[in-house]
């Protein structure tokens, strides 16, 4: 199958000297949710103006659902909805004029039932003969992605798209996203809340100073990177870890009173060296080490991210 979009060997660098982004290669497949995560100044924004026809790459190419942006940009472009970061709408239009007006700028015909079903879906019905300018930050934001989706693109950029909004609204955007999925639009999402990530994404990508240095499937990025915890609430305070517990990865905390034990998620708890969590507990009981209570935990999304950033240096000023 056709991926929504392919990029190859994609780069930029701004007259500045500043190079926002470094030879990315990227597919994503059609009816997929794709998170694009970075800390600020990372390369976000600067690649999806690219694919949107907004900034000028300094070489490669991006094709979208079968079209090059540059030899093709116009089909192209009517295949993409964009629902960019800042809020720019017309203030002293009604909000349905506004949308009306922004399907029959890609040369759609009229569709009166089409755009009352989409202001319905985002909560924007009763409001459609309001002027822009009296709305609320976050009806405005619902009025950029009923902008973005008047010409029913193909494809959905998101940039940042729950900035500024109440984790209510949040959450209906939420659901809002997985019902574009379902129907076969294939959205991209960038977000500085991870936990919109971890909940939404099928897949990740993690972008670093301008370098795409990784992309996975959410479950198995989470598999193959995260780490578990075991800890271990102590009967008696300890000083010092015991030699005969020298075979585990063990750390003391709480001032002494609990024992931490990390290995990786996707690892047999068992190792070469019979170090899992049964031996460890067989082993403390051996030596008489008591505890009150046990609880692990797992890595987060966001633990993963700040792993890969901070492995590459953060990001630029």
């Amino acid at each position: 199958m056709l991926p929504a979009l392919s990029i190859a060997h994609l780069n930029k660098t701004y007259p500045s000297g500043l190079q926002a982004l470094k030879d990315v290669n990227l597919e994503i497949r059609k009816s997929e949710i794709f998170a694009l995560l970075g800390p600020n100044g990372a390369g976000k924004t600067t690649l999806i103006s690219i694919v949107c026809g907004i900034v000028t790459a300094t070489s490669g190419t991006v094709v979208v659902d079968g079209h090059d942006i540059v030899r093709d940009y116009r089909a192209a472009r009517t295949k993409i909805g964009l629902v960019p970061q800042e809020l720019s709408t017309d203030t002293f239009e009604t909000l349905w004029t506004t949308v009306k007006f922004s399907r029959e700028l890609f040369g759609h015909a009229p569709n009166p039932a089409l755009l009352e079903k989409l202001l319905r879906d985002l909560s924007l019905w009763d409001r459609r003969r309001d002027r822009i300018m009296t709305l609320s930050g976050g009806m405005k934001r619902r009025v950029m992605i009923a902008k973005a989706l008047s010409h029913q693109p193909q494809i959905l950029f998101l940039d940042e798209p729950t900035a500024g909004v109440d984790v209510e609204l949040r959450r209906d955007m939420w659901a809002l996203v997985r019902g574009l999925r379902d129907s076969g639009v294939t959205v991209v999402l960038t977000t500085h809340y991870i936990e919109e990530a971890e909940e939404m994404a099928d897949r990740i990508g993690v972008i670093s100073r301008g370098e795409l240095i990784v992309v996975e499937d959410k479950v198995k990025l989470m598999k193959k990177l995260g780490k578990k915890q075991l800890t271990l609430h102590l009967q008696e305070r300890m000083s010092a870890i015991p030699a005969g517990l020298s075979a585990w990865r063990l750390q003391l905390a709480a001032e002494g009173t609990e024992l931490q034990y990390n290995f990786d998620a996707g690892a047999s708890e068992a190792s070469a060296e019979g170090s899992g969590i049964p031996a460890l507990l067989g082993r403390m009981a051996e030596l008489g080490i008591g505890y009150k209570d046990l609880n692990t935990r797992q890595s987060s999304l966001e633990d993963i991210f700040v792993s890969l950033v901070s492995e590459r240096g953060g990001t630029r000023a």
